[in-house]
């Protein structure tokens, strides 16, 4: 019962917490009487432009308390993480948490697997368009994979044909009303009971290209480390798709870029590119509707919209190590279509509160909770921002300049324009422009409350898959 309720409220949950601490935050500022109001004062710039500003900033002290409160809960939340993940790396509980390293080293001493092989599973819905190059990005790796299997599940294009002229094999799904998901447990039910220890399975989507290098370098990782459960890909958005492309490149180097300063320390497999050791895939199954949600024997959790995040904290539940190298990078395909856009971001964000949802608080979800918090009160501190620049522009009957948010404003730049320094002029140039990227903000923030509401109010969730029917046209399909 206490889960159904979680699953249901999680999205009112993260909203409502949100919300209490931009009223704490506010209440301690309306609190601090020490700055006295002044007249705003009158300009005319250039001899053309007049304007109305303000030169008053917050108190020393509202300030200092709003950067020691940033700077104590961002420490909470490193420290908390930290803490977890070395109770975790060093726990040698075999049956709370069998993939932690102490219990697959103790497991695996003195036994040699084999070399390092990879099997490569494509799950493929009418992708005829692109699975000859992502295909390709596999054969003309650096380290070839031993195996390549294009999971086809109710194609009715000739995904199938161009697959097989590829020279690669093709396993279609059989009656799979589970997407994805499905397609993957019914490939997976026949090719697990095969693997050994070190043969290693990938899972990576059909409109992906891998660099010529990512299998060299995931093969290194498992062969150096045994106790490695899971390697994930840093993803990188291709060209085109004009400047809503653009808003999608640049929100990928900044992730990219948050992961390298984390030294490789993954938030979630990407279903881009992963891999996985059998041991890990099989221990899940095994713990599917025991201590994890889902089907018992089944890999991935059919009832997920994002089979990749739950999967992450499935195996990081069980106590398993992995990690996304900077050497191992993948390029995908952008959305075309803001209304293709938004159907990917809904599922996603609705799948990541759900996930939530159905973990429960644990000490292994600490850190998503931490994550989703932060963006609902990015969330409330946007619309507060807009809401408030709309109500003094109404009121004072024009916009008034306040220098020191001008300034603050300017840093804001700057760091916008430095996380994405990497992905060149157009990246760097869209980024210092500012209002086209607060514009995207408030996109993805209005599709967080939309799904964060759909949760709550116990609306069906659909899975839409975006067809692309030739170079510039798209379909988006259930």
């Amino acid at each position: 019962m206490r889960r159904n309720w979680l699953q249901r409220g999680v999205g009112l949950l993260v909203l409502g917490t949100a919300a209490g601490a931009g009223v704490v935050v506010c209440s301690v500022a309306a609190a601090d009487r020490s700055a006295a109001l002044t007249s705003p004062h009158r300009r005319v710039l250039f001899g053309l432009w007049r304007v109305l500003y303000n030169t008053e900033m917050p108190s020393m002290r509202t300030m200092v308390l709003a950067g020691v409160l940033a700077v104590v809960c961002a420490a909470l939340v490193a420290m908390v993480e930290g803490r977890i993940s070395t109770r975790y790396r060093r726990s040698a509980n075999g049956l709370a948490t069998p993939l932690a390293p102490q219990p697959v080293m103790a497991s695996t001493y003195g036994q040699f697997a084999g070399a390092v092989t990879v099997t490569v599973l494509i799950p493929a819905h009418n992708e005829e368009r692109s699975i000859g190059t992502t295909i390709m990005s596999l054969m003309t790796q650096s380290h070839p994979p031993d195996r390549v299997v294009v999971v086809a599940d109710n194609c009715t294009d000739s995904t199938i044909d161009v697959a097989e002229r590829a020279g690669v094999e093709v396993f279609e799904s059989v009656g799979n009303r589970h997407k994805k998901a499905g397609a993957l447990n019914q490939a997976l039910r026949q090719i697990l009971p095969a693997q050994g220890d070190n043969d290693v399975v990938m899972v990576m989507d059909a409109d992906t290209v891998l660099d010529e290098g990512f299998l060299e370098a995931a093969t290194a990782r498992f062969t150096d480390d045994r106790a490695l459960m899971a390697v994930g890909g840093l993803f990188y958005g291709d060209e085109g798709e004009g400047i809503l492309g653009q808003f999608q490149r640049n929100e990928y180097i900044r992730y990219a870029r948050d992961i390298r300063r984390r030294r490789g320390r993954v938030f979630v497999l990407t279903g881009t590119a992963s891999m996985f050791r059998p041991r890990a895939l099989r221990t899940v199954a095994a713990r599917r509707g025991i201590s994890l949600p889902g089907e018992p024997g089944q890999v991935y959790d059919t009832a997920a919209l994002t089979e990749d995040n739950e999967l992450t904290i499935a195996i990081k539940s069980l106590g398993g190590l992995m990690i996304s190298p900077s050497d191992c990078t993948v390029v995908t395909e952008m959305m075309p279509t803001w209304r293709a856009l938004w159907a990917q971001r809904l599922r996603w964000q609705r799948g990541a509160l759900e996930n939530l949802g159905a973990y429960g608080i644990t000490l292994q979800t600490f850190r998503y909770w931490a994550q989703q918090l932060g963006i609902g009160y990015g969330v409330i501190a946007l619309a507060a921002y807009l809401l408030l620049s709309t109500v003094t522009v109404l009121v004072a009957g024009g916009w008034i300049w306040l220098p020191f948010w001008l300034g603050l404003g300017a840093v804001f730049m700057m760091e916008r324009v430095v996380t994405v320094w990497a992905g060149g002029w157009r990246a760097r140039l869209l980024a210092m422009t500012l209002f086209p990227e607060l514009f995207f903000a408030t996109f993805l923030a209005v599709v967080f409350v939309k799904g964060a509401l759909d949760i709550s109010l116990g609306r069906a969730a659909t899975w839409k898959h975006v067809a692309r029917l030739g170079d510039h046209d798209t379909v988006l399909v259930n």
